[in-house]
């Protein structure tokens, strides 16, 4: 048996899963370096991101939709609350639970990030016709499926 058989190199499933790794290291870089004059970290974006299309959205509920855990969310908080970009109150139902929301400036801030994130995409996108990035994003979609990932 020749060993080179088993390698995975020449799989072209492989292959492309390791191009696309790659492709999603290679954003993360580009975005984690776009955003630095707004002292703003992807982790960060996401979570305001994730507040304005879901205002009041839960501490619980936003580590879900992030898939991390809420100490990951409970260490975050305090630094985007010191800056004024996020605030959180006590739900009138459950005081157990923090409602969090966007302040003015939050959303200001996230305007103008999501702005430098438009620029990438439309940059590294442009590459590809429409129906390319169809293909791609429905690529994506169902890769997100078979990892289980909401």
């Amino acid at each position: 048996m020749n060993k080179k058989q088993d390698l995975p190199w020449d799989n072209p499933r492989f292959r492309n899963w390791i191009a696309l790794v790659r492709a999603e290291k290679a954003v993360v870089a580009a975005l984690t370096k776009a955003l630095q004059p707004l002292d703003l970290k992807l982790a960060q974006l996401d979570m305001l991101m994730n507040l304005y299309r879901h205002p009041g959205m839960s501490q619980h509920d936003l580590a879900r939709k992030l898939l991390v855990g809420r100490s990951n969310i409970t260490m975050l908080l305090p630094q985007l609350e010191t800056r004024g970009l996020v605030q959180r109150e006590n739900d009138a139902k459950d005081k157990r639970v923090m409602r969090l929301t966007l302040t003015d400036s939050g959303e200001a801030l996230l305007m103008e990030a999501l702005a430098i994130y438009n620029g990438l995409i439309e940059q590294v996108m442009s590459q590809s016709s429409p129906a390319e990035c169809d293909r791609m994003g429905a690529m994506m979609q169902r890769i997100t499926e078979a990892m289980k990932v909401e």
